[in-house]
């Protein structure tokens, strides 16, 4: 328990560490980043004043290759070298080649400053950093020519060692730079497949929610357009047929009624499950689909409404797939609602359902004499189409040819589950 305890302290005394020195780089990242000149005067003047404190003290002459030295041959050195650090973001190599006179002015007067060769690393790593990697090579050739005239200038105090030395420091930074430039753009391919997915996310939503706008749109149109049009064939028999026979209108107004009822009842399950996600929202009362099995009650429904319907099943239809089954019933549902709005007083219908091996049929016509639409077209053929579609299917509509005339709907749905989206 102990041991755990110190374990977890330890490791939590770690994470914080981690955390505060990520936030501060984090935090020096963004300054630098929206503050780039303060940063910069920031550097240039650090360097400048640790320059001019070296240059002061004198300690530079005990390590310079010539003690005697000139001090204004190493002043201009102090203070040229830091005044190319400004813009090594920009023009990093143009950098590098400003500061070649006062490297070659160093190696020939054998001052040997520190300042100077700290300055020409930071233009370096910046070179590895935004420029192409083949930029380094000229950058090596700029660098050697200094050390190599140092050390003609020079040659009792060696030219191998120090050579070999400054190189090794500028090779070192010039990996260093590659290094951060490789992670920051491994860092920014990541953030912009993070944006990719993002974009693609919020695609994919839009689409799903268009999606289920058009399925609550197609599912509207079947539930009201059916029940309105078969309530209008009930009120109009039931008109008809009030002067003469009271009983018939009283039966006609009982299935207006019944029929309301359903469609009320639909239509609130629908809308119940469209609020179901709202706050407080109670469960939306979910019942299966409509299949073959309410298929006795859609026709007793239409023929009630004044329109004689005969129907034929050839095949095993009810152990047909529920999505299948749906399409069906809702195809059938449109094309005699349409016989009922389009097809006139004198109309008969024939529903014809049949089940192979190979495929499940559905095709419905009637004698109606369809007249010209008084408005805009409704979404019943395409919303058929669209059903159709889900199982890969194909839908016929269009007239009779004369001289019987009337309207044909002929719905094929392959009897292959491969085959369906």
């Amino acid at each position: 328990m102990y041991d755990g305890g110190t374990e977890g302290g330890v490791d939590g005394g770690n994470r914080s560490l981690t955390q505060l020195i990520n936030r501060a780089a984090q935090r020096i990242s963004g300054f630098d980043a929206s503050h780039p000149i303060v940063w910069d005067l920031l550097l240039t003047g650090c360097l400048l004043i640790a320059g001019a404190v070296d240059l002061a003290g004198g300690g530079w002459r005990s390590v310079a290759p010539n003690p005697d030295v000139p001090t204004w041959a190493a002043a201009v050195c102090t203070v040229g070298f830091p005044l190319t650090v400004p813009s090594r973001r920009t023009r990093p190599l143009a950098m590098l080649l400003a500061t070649l006179p006062f490297a070659l002015l160093q190696a020939w007067s054998g001052a040997g400053l520190q300042i100077a060769t700290f300055c020409q690393l930071i233009v370096v790593f910046n070179i590895a950093l935004r420029l192409p990697t083949r930029q380094l090579a000229l950058s090596a050739v700029l660098l050697a020519v200094p050390l190599v005239v140092g050390a003609a200038r020079f040659p009792e105090d060696g030219w191998a060692v120090p050579l070999q030395s400054s190189l090794t420091s500028y090779a070192v930074v010039a990996m260093l730079g590659i290094v951060v430039r490789t992670r920051q753009e491994y860092t920014a391919s990541l953030r912009e497949r993070a944006r990719q997915l993002e974009i693609e996310r919020d695609q994919q939503a839009q689409l799903a929610a268009a999606a289920e706008r058009t399925r609550i749109a197609r599912e509207m149109h079947d539930i009201l357009g059916h029940n309105l049009s078969v309530i209008t064939g009930l009120a109009d028999g039931g008109s008809y047929a009030a002067g003469k026979n009271p009983q018939r209108a009283t039966e006609a107004l009982d299935a207006i009624a019944t029929t309301s009822r359903q469609a009320l009842t639909e239509l609130r399950r629908l809308l119940g499950i469209l609020q179901n996600d709202a706050p407080h929202a109670t469960p939306a009362e979910l019942t299966p689909q409509p299949g073959l099995g309410e298929l006795d009650q859609l026709i007793d429904g239409v023929r009630a409404a004044g329109l004689p319907v005969h129907v034929t099943v050839t095949g095993d239809l009810e152990t047909a797939p529920t999505g299948c089954q749906l399409t069906l019933y809702r195809v059938v549902q449109e094309a005699l609602t349409n016989t009922l709005k389009h097809g006139g007083p004198d109309a008969t219908a024939r529903v014809t359902l049949s089940r192979t091996p190979e495929a499940i049929t559905a095709e419905i016509t009637d004698t109606g004499k369809p007249t010209a639409p008084t408005g805009p077209g409704g979404r019943g053929i395409t919303g058929m189409r669209e059903r159709t579609a889900l199982y890969a299917g194909t839908l016929d509509v269009g007239p009779l040819p004369p001289p019987d005339g009337g309207w044909r709907v002929h719905l094929y749905l392959p009897n292959d589950e491969d085959q369906r989206l």
